[in-house]
């Protein structure tokens, strides 16, 4: 489990890609690495991956098929950073909200709103039955980080950052049409889902 705290960033210093299957190494944070053991849990742009290898502060992760067509991993370059949180303990603060690390889909920017004390993004998701599950000040997982949803309109919704959150996270690089990866917030998802199937069924006798 993660809690959507972004811990620090790393850049991507290798990829190697085969069919449907890639690894990435990215060069960690110190203040990341104690503890550290092959096989922990490490999310990725709220992306949970497990460690492959351990060269120092150069850390390697396995990509599979159903990972690179979910989320935006694939779409990573060399030189290119990331967000990370490593899994949260028992006993932990949770500072943002509870989360697997399981990504359902990804969003565009479709807008970025910009001025002297406020960066507000916009993201369009064209999945309706995704979108039935953000909701006005409801918790969602942007890139692993955890985040208060804004407005809600159709297909787009939008999160307001603070400068801290920009200074922290690869959030404040994104430019227009860029995606991101959505985990939405599973009490969201179970409340939507049970009131749905409690509906009664529409009768045309």
């Amino acid at each position: 489990m993660f809690t959507g705290i972004v811990q620090g960033t790393a850049p991507v210093v290798a990829i190697d890609q085969t069919i449907n299957f890639r690894t990435h190494t990215l060069k960690f944070p110190p203040a990341m690495l104690p503890g550290l053991t092959l096989g922990a849990s490490v999310a990725h742009n709220g992306c949970c991956l497990s460690v492959t290898t351990i060269n120092k502060d150069l850390i390697s992760f396995d990509l599979i098929k159903e990972t690179l067509l979910t989320s935006n991993l694939g779409e990573l370059n060399v030189g290119d950073s990331v967000n990370l949180e490593r899994a949260a303990r028992f006993g932990d603060e949770i500072g943002g909200h509870l989360m697997s690390g399981h990504i359902i889909c990804t969003a565009e920017i479709a807008k970025i709103c910009t001025s002297e004390n406020n960066h507000q993004l916009w993201f369009r998701i064209t999945d309706k039955k995704i979108m039935n599950y953000v909701l006005h000040k409801g918790f969602i997982a942007i890139d692993g980080i955890s985040l208060t949803v804004g407005e809600v309109e159709h297909h787009r919704f939008c999160v307001n950052l603070i400068p801290e959150t920009l200074a922290r996270t690869t959030l404040g690089k994104k430019r227009l049409a860029d995606r991101v990866n959505i985990e939405i917030d599973a009490q969201t998802q179970a409340i939507v889902d049970t009131v749905t199937r409690m509906q009664p069924t529409p009768s045309f006798s």
